[in-house]
Parts: structure tokens; sequence; C-alpha cells
């Protein structure tokens, strides 16, 4: 199975990361995290995108707040799917990430979810993999299953 590769910018990150890790652990998926910054670590950030394929990656994932280029970075040096993760910081309530990471030239795609996305975002990198991977897409359907019993659960006991 391939491996998803996780970037943050910086530590501070790191509440989402954990997110993103619970979701890997749960579906069994492999996985790397690292810090890296696309300003500070440029060569580093590099690197990992330029090396990603051969060291058996499937997916990356990278979290960045403020500026948040760290996607963008990451996905001008790799063809592997990048999912960007805009994080919440105390400027702008996270809208400058959101825009910086989703807002990429044409020939540059970064997939973008939600601020401070975590969850979905390796959601989305499971997705990914599973569509060359049936064991991972029966979970993935087997959890949809769950959600929706949960929901319906909810609904049930619910007395207004």
């Amino acid at each position: 199975m391939k491996k998803v590769g996780i970037i943050m910018g910086s530590d501070s990150d790191l509440p989402i990361i954990e997110k993103a890790v619970n979701v890997l652990k749960e579906f069994d998926v492999p996985y790397e995290v690292h810090i890296y910054s696309a300003h500070r670590t440029p060569v580093e950030a590099r690197d990992f995108a330029v090396n990603a394929r051969e060291n058996g990656f499937g997916a990356i994932i990278a979290a960045a707040g403020m500026a948040a280029h760290l996607a963008g970075a990451i996905a001008a040096n790799t063809t592997l799917p990048v999912i960007g993760i805009p994080c919440k910081s105390s400027v702008l309530d996270g809208m400058d990430a959101l825009l910086a990471t989703v807002q990429m030239p044409t020939g540059i795609p970064v997939a973008t979810v939600a601020i401070n996305g975590g969850a979905n975002a390796a959601l989305l990198a499971i997705q990914i993999l599973a569509v060359a991977d049936p064991e991972l897409a029966k979970k993935l359907d087997g959890k949809r299953v769950n959600d929706s019993k949960a929901v319906l659960t909810k609904d049930a006991n619910l007395s207004l």
C-alpha cells in the first residue's frame, strides 16, 4: 500500500495534523509526518516532494496557515495528488490561508479542504489510494454506512 505524506509548515499546525493521523490510523494507512516550511526550509520541502513517488507515497497532505504557500510549493515539485489544509491563524481567521491554498495556477492543482479540515484531508487521501486498492475502498464504504447509521440513530432518539 502506498503511504500518505503529511507536511506541516509549523508545529503549531499539529492539532490539525493529529486529526488526519487519527483517520489514517483508523484505516491502517501508512504515513509519515514532517515539518517543512515553504519559506524557511524550501530545499527540504522540495526534496521531499521531488522524491515522494520513488519513496512510496501515493498522496501528500500539506497544512499551513498565514501565507500558506506550502501545498503549492509541494505541488510544484511532484505530480502526486496534493491536498492542502488551510490552517486558521489569528490573522483573518484562516481566510488568507484558504485563498492561498485554493487559488493555484493552471497546471499545478492542489485539492483543498476546509480550514482546519484535517480529517477530510485524510479521507480524501484514502479515497485517492482506494482507486487502486479494493480492500481500502471496502473500508471506506463501511465507514459511510456506519456514519449514516449514526445520524439515523440520533434522528430516532430526537425528542423535542
